[in-house]
């Protein structure tokens, strides 16, 4: 195999809002530190992605010194200090989970309800609840954020440059929301892993990732481009009917990830 790297690492402060990239990365219990640890629900908690609001692409989330820092293009910039989140827990609802999460307060909800058009509320999930895998895929203690289903996605260039060759205008890797993109290896090479160490740190690669309507959203616009899928459906589609692109991955060890850093195949 050809030397793979670690070519890019992104982040997503609150699920389902614009990422944030980096050069380095610490890995937590929960998986890449700060990732998806604030997540938007709607009036009974359920969480609310670009699945069913498209918008939420156009909202920038970065993390500082004081907390959470929301940005949108038709709104000022809202700043959310740790402090502001309060005691109040409310149940939440990701998938088929039901968890405690902290309640960020009256005007972070009024802030987001006016960016989105629906009356929504901010969620945070403190280091005291812990939110498990799927036990079909991982290991007792394996625990994740507010994550679709695993700490880590892992997608390399190489599958989406096969993926672009197919598409009248090419798309760029933020649209698959991965934490991990390695260049260096084949298109789609990635399916055969099964354990990798990414410099000093180790992962169990579980299950490809099944796609969703998401990719089709183009992150500057919030517009819709069914032809992504369309086209991933003509060969990455797998027995079960679903569309898979990229791979879900569960960490071993909780050191720090660095662009550059050396890829090898364990297993």
């Amino acid at each position: 195999m050809p030397s793979c790297m670690l070519s890019q690492i992104f982040t997503y402060p609150v699920k389902s809002l614009k990422g944030v990239s980096h050069e380095a990365l610490s890995l937590t219990a929960m998986g890449p530190s700060n990732d998806r640890r604030y997540m938007v629900v709607d009036e009974h908690g359920r969480f609310i992605t670009q699945r069913q609001t498209p918008e939420m692409t156009l909202i920038k989330a970065e993390l500082n010194l004081g907390g959470l820092r929301l940005s949108h293009a038709c709104e000022d910039d809202f700043q959310l200090d740790a402090s502001d989140r309060g005691d109040v827990y409310r149940e939440v609802v990701v998938w088929n989970d039901k968890v405690q999460a902290q309640d960020c307060g009256e005007h972070a909800a009024q802030w987001l309800s006016a960016c989105l058009k629906k009356k929504v509320r901010l969620v945070y999930m403190p280091d005291n609840i812990q939110r498990g895998v799927d036990p079909h895929y991982g290991q007792s203690g394996d625990i994740v954020s507010f994550a679709d289903g695993f700490p880590l996605l892992l997608i390399s260039e190489a599958s989406l440059e096969k993926l672009n060759s197919r598409l009248a205008q090419p798309v760029s890797i933020d649209r698959f929301r991965p934490n991990i993109v390695i260049k260096g290896c084949k298109p789609h090479e990635e399916d055969q892993w099964k354990k990798i160490r990414i410099g000093s740190e180790e992962f169990d690669i579980v299950k490809p990732c099944a796609r969703c309507a998401i990719p089709s959203i183009d992150p500057a616009t919030a517009e819709k481009n069914p032809q992504i899928i369309r086209e991933l459906t003509k060969y990455r589609r797998g027995d079960d009917k679903k569309v898979y692109f990229g791979q879900n991955l569960i960490h071993r060890t909780q050191g720090r990830l660095q662009i550059g850093d050396q890829l090898e195949v364990l297993a």
